[in-house]
């Protein structure tokens, strides 16, 4: 099964629905990884076109991969071993398309609800169906995805519902939260 996640930091929405590009973060970088790595994702992209923070993500990055961080803590880095920076989706697709030879599947994610969107058990039968083909669960920062992004997708994830109706989750907790509906163990 190859399974990629794409975090999106351009374009985003915030809040007033504008156009954004957001920060990257720490957290965002660790914590996605080592669910990623727990659920055997391929890779994990962090998708921004600002050459600083591309160099704030490396310089974190190589601090656990090449510096003392990793000798401090070896699971961290090897969680961080799957990370790879692009700038954007299109840059993402071609390095999936170059290691595995075929265009990924793209597959939004959004805390909003979309007509024709698929359930967690519609795209894990399309996991197991074709096992060569790569699949890339793109997840947006801020407030979400841009609709250039969400049109652009070949399918959109029905959005994680709780009890009550409100969803206002951080991307980590839905990450980990579809990962875990999608490749957990029974």
């Amino acid at each position: 099964m190859m399974l990629f996640l794409a975090l999106v930091h351009y374009p985003t929405i915030n809040k007033e629905g504008r156009t954004v590009t957001t920060s990257v973060t720490n957290f965002d970088i660790h914590d996605i990884s080592r669910a990623a790595r727990t659920y055997g994702v391929t890779n994990y992209f962090i998708i921004t076109p600002v050459e600083l923070q591309q160099q704030f993500t490396r310089r974190i990055m190589n601090h656990w991969l090449e510096g003392s961080g990793g000798l401090y803590n070896p699971s961290r880095k090897e969680a961080l071993e799957g990370v790879e920076i692009a700038s954007d989706l299109a840059e993402a697709g071609e390095v999936i398309f170059g290691k595995h030879g075929r265009h990924p599947v793209w597959i939004a994610t959004s805390a909003k609800k979309y007509p024709n969107s698929i359930n967690c058990g519609q795209l894990k039968s399309k996991l197991e169906n074709d096992p060569e083909q790569p699949i890339c669960l793109v997840f947006g920062t801020g407030y979400g995805l841009h609709l250039q992004i969400i049109e652009l997708a070949d399918h959109i994830l029905e959005p994680i519902r709780g009890h009550d109706g409100w969803n206002h989750l951080s991307v980590r907790s839905a990450v980990s939260i579809y990962l875990d509906r999608l490749l957990a163990a029974v």
